[in-house]
């Protein structure tokens, strides 16, 4: 499972509707804000630009709504919407597993805005997660995924509020998620690399720092636990886990796979550790 992206950072007055389906819950009545600063808002130019806009957002499933995007780009070349179609086209290529596509088209949002954290976010996870330990450009992936979610990590710090309409507390919400995905990227990174201590350490960070739970990254960090020997923990990070009464099944399979795994790991350590049986004496 993967955890959707907010994807509505370039999106404006015709986005609304998906930003706030989005985001978390709101602050209590009273409680929320409206004072930090918002990012430029596009400009819809024409009627049919709009049309254009509202396919992209209605369309019915990924790949439609990947030739709606590209319907856009190409139809009205001085759109300031391009980034924001090209950025639901990477979303909908991630949606649909297609790496490849993910890629292309997140390098061509970048190109579009070289600022956009949330596809920078995708790349960096795509990539760590393509990557295999025997291939023979594993590091240049890896030092692209570090790069693409370090970078994230500095502009999610000053990003200002992607539209009018989401509250500040709302909008702190969201960078909390952000950075986490963001920590889970590098945590991937250091998981190909089998430096399963540092891997830990960007589980977890991302855990504590995040606040939507993905039940995803605690597998993942139960993953590095066992990579590193740490059977218990690996277990126990793993029943917390399986605790959830409404956990995707998908999940729950994987996690009693692992946790199978990390039991017979502990196990087979346990009985080499275990002292040998003294040798009868002969008389």
């Amino acid at each position: 499972m993967k955890r959707w992206i907010v994807c509505s950072f370039v999106a404006t007055l015709c986005t609304a509707a998906l930003l706030v389906a989005q985001q978390p819950a709101p602050a209590p009545a009273g409680q929320e804000t409206y004072d930090s600063p918002v990012a430029p808002q596009p400009r819809i130019k024409s009627q049919k630009e709009l049309e254009a806009i509202q396919k992209i957002l209605q369309a019915p499933d990924d790949q439609s709504r990947i030739k709606a995007a590209e319907e856009l780009v190409q139809n009205f070349a001085d759109s300031e919407f391009k980034a924001f179609a090209l950025q639901m086209a990477t979303l909908s290529a991630q949606q649909l597993n297609d790496f490849e596509q993910m890629m292309i088209y997140g390098e061509r949002t970048l190109e579009v805005d070289p600022n956009n954290f949330a596809v920078m976010l995708m790349m960096a996870t795509g990539l760590a997660q393509r990557t295999r330990k025997f291939d023979l450009d594993k590091e240049e992936k890896l030092k692209r995924a570090t790069d693409l979610a370090t970078r994230a990590l500095a502009l999610i710090e000053k990003a200002p509020r992607p539209n009018p309409q989401v509250s500040d507390q709302q909008w702190e919400m969201a960078k909390k998620d952000f950075r986490a995905q963001a920590y889970e990227a590098l945590g991937l990174v250091e998981l190909v690399r089998e430096d399963y201590p540092k891997a830990i350490d960007w589980f977890k960070k991302s855990i504590d720092v995040g606040f939507s739970p993905n039940p995803a990254t605690k597998l993942r960090l139960a993953a590095a636990y066992t990579g590193a020997g740490n059977y218990d923990e690996a277990i126990a990070a793993i029943d917390d886990i399986l605790k959830d009464p409404q956990l995707h099944p998908q999940i729950r399979q994987i996690a009693e796979s692992e946790r199978m795994r990390a039991l017979q790991l502990k196990e087979a350590k346990a009985k080499q550790q275990a002292p040998a049986a003294p040798q009868p004496q002969q008389e």
